[in-house]
């Protein structure tokens, strides 16, 4: 079944705005709204994520939980989404405080 999502980003190649044109509606400058199944979305999901690079990514999709909505994020971000009990709440990063994800990947 297809459900509504909002896709805002910063800092991203412009080929990947490109391709989401093709299924979503650009509102604002790097800002999309459209309505995909799941399995679109997650192949959306895929390509913007391996774009991100140096930029930020946010997805909002409709779900089945007691907020009626989950998210994604890709890329560095101040503000990090926390799971508290079931409830997505968002927590901020301290400056200075490297992401978990790059330091991990540096190791490799």
């Amino acid at each position: 079944m297809a459900s509504m999502i909002t896709l805002t980003m910063s800092a991203v190649p412009d080929h990947l705005r490109g391709a989401l044109s093709r299924w979503l509606l650009e509102v604002t400058p790097q800002m999309y709204v459209g309505t995909v199944s799941a399995k679109v979305r997650d192949q959306l999901w895929e390509a913007v994520s391996a774009c991100v690079e140096e930029g930020v990514a946010v997805m909002v999709y409709s779900a089945a939980n007691e907020q009626g909505f989950d998210l994604r994020t890709a890329g560095w971000h101040r503000r990090i989404p926390i799971d508290f009990d079931g409830l997505t709440l968002i927590g901020f990063r301290e400056p200075g405080v490297p992401d978990p994800g790059k330091e991990m990947a540096n190791q490799v």
